[in-house]
Parts: C-alpha cells; sequence; structure tokens
C-alpha cells in the first residue's frame, strides 16, 4: 500500500544549520499493515511522515501509494490518498465551523465539488450516527462550534474525521502527545477500532515506547533519519521497553537518548 523508495531531506543546506532529516530511508508497508514508528528528538519520525503527508518536498526518492506515484502531487491533492491527526487538537479541526460542518468537510475531502450547498438531511443523520461511535454525546451537538470543545473531544472527532472515506494510508503524528493519560488511552482505543474495522493501512508516530509495543503489528526505530530496527509479528509481541532499548543499542552503538519517551 506504501512504497518509500530511498528518500533524502536535508533543511537549510549549505548553512550553519544544516540537517540531514533523512537519509535514505525505504519502507514498505502492506495493505492492511499498522506501523508504529519510535525513536529519539530529530531522528527523523515526523519528518518521515510530512514527506510522505506532502507538507514538504524530498529532495531525492519516490514515495508510492497504492501503485500510484504521488512524489510530486502537492499536499492538497494527497488528501484523496491520505488522512492525518495531527498532535495538535486544533489542527484537524475548523474551530469556527459546526461539527456537522467539520464532518461534510472530510466526508467530501478528495472529491469533486458541485454547486450545491449546505448539508442535507440524509448527511446530518448520517454524521449523527457516526459519532454515537465516540461515546462522547457529540451525536446531540451537531451544530456546537468545535472550538467549544475540550481537546480530547477534538481529537477524537479529527480520528473519525481522518478515517471517514477509508483513506488508503492513515498518518497519526503523536496524536495523543497532548492529552491527559486517561484520555490519551481512549484516543488510542478508538484509533484501533476505526483501523481494525475498517482494515485501514496505518503509520503511527509515537514517544511513548509502551504504546509503540502494544499497538500495531510491526515496531519499526529511527535514528539519525534512518530506521535502525524493523520488528513485526511474534517478535514484536514479545518485546519489552528493556528489550527495545537493547536492541537500539546494538542497532545504533549509542544508548537511547529520549527522556519523553524514557519517562512516558
Amino acid at each position: 500500500m506504501l512504497e518509500v523508495r530511498n528518500i533524502f531531506k536535508t533543511f537549510n543546506p549549505g548553512t550553519i544549520n544544516e540537517k540531514h532529516a533523512l537519509n535514505g530511508i525505504s519502507l514498505t508497508m502492506n495493505d492492511g499493515d499498522f506501523i508504529t514508528v519510535i525513536g529519539g528528538n530529530g531522528a527523523g519520525k515526523s519528518t518521515l511522515l510530512n514527506a510522505i503527508a506532502g507538507a514538504w518536498s524530498i529532495d531525492s526518492g519516490e514515495i508510492v501509494i497504492d501503485g500510484e506515484n504521488i512524489t510530486h502531487l502537492p499536499e492538497h491533492k494527497r488528501a484523496a490518498y491520505i488522512g492525518r491527526v495531527f498532535q495538535d487538537p486544533m489542527m484537524g479541526t475548523a474551530a469556527t465551523m459546526q461539527i456537522d460542518e467539520n464532518m461534510a468537510l472530510a466526508a467530501r475531502r478528495g472529491k469533486k465539488r458541485t454547486l450545491s450547498s449546505g448539508i442535507t438531511k440524509k448527511e446530518r443523520e448520517s454524521y449523527r450516527e457516526q459519532l454515537k461511535v465516540l461515546d462522547l454525546g457529540l451525536e446531540d451537538r451537531l451544530t456546537a462550534k468545535v472550538g467549544l470543545l475540550s481537546g480530547g473531544q477534538r481529537q477524537a472527532l479529527t480520528m473519525l474525521m481522518a478515517v471517514l472515506n477509508r483513506p488508503k494510508l492513515l498518518l497519526l503524528d503523536e496524536h495523543t502527545a497532548a492529552l491527559d493519560p486517561k484520555t490519551a488511552a481512549n484516543v488510542l482505543a478508538l484509533s484501533d477500532r476505526f483501523i481494525s474495522e475498517s482494515k485501514l493501512t496505518a503509520l503511527m508516530v509515537t514517544h511513548n515506547m509502551k504504546d509503540a509495543i502494544a499497538h500495531g503489528n510491526r515496531l519499526i526505530m529511527m535514528n539519525a533519519g534512518k530506521i535502525i530496527l524493523d520488528i513485526s509479528g511474534e517478535d514484536k509481541k514479545k518485546l519489552t521497553v528493556d528489550d527495545l532499548l537493547a536492541e537500539f543499542t546494538k542497532a545504533s552503538g549509542q544508548e537511547f537518548a529520549s527522556d519523553r519517551a524514557l519517562l512516558s
């Protein structure tokens, strides 16, 4: 479903602030894979997701989704293929628009627009039923402005909007990092449910080693813009945080230095 072929990305080339963020990354995801991505600060995790989403152009290499080369497609055209949930709950929705209006935007993502305006009664009923899955009572607040919701409610809504049209690829960029532990656990449970029920292909960046081990069928660890670990199947199921730290040291030749990950 996804092929990342030898991609490179350097920020501020030729300056004192030059940073080689991606150094020849190659990654193949099969249809239905759910990969968690872990790594220290500056490892290239979010840069990889941004490159796939088209937020940043790459210096070289190719990105292919479901056989379609999207390397040179702008970000807005990749929306037909990709669903995304950001770390900041404020980024995935339009705060000044109503819940049903946000749902309508998500439902029409990547589709041809017509001259008709507004939301039909049938669409509104459909959104109401879909919102019930969140178990947050939002189905009874369709006309409420999204900016009035809590961070957890907003992130759950963003999650639902991201999978509404069953994207070919779902990108989750530390999407629970800004939430309290209980809310984060609820959003992760929703993520698992949506990915499993819709058989989605998903890539989740996380700073939490326990979450990286507990979720998905495959785990990759990045360091200095490269993939240094790729573990799946039974090997992943048996992993502990100590195992992961040991594997990182073995593969990279250095100790894992991310307080944020170790303290989570």
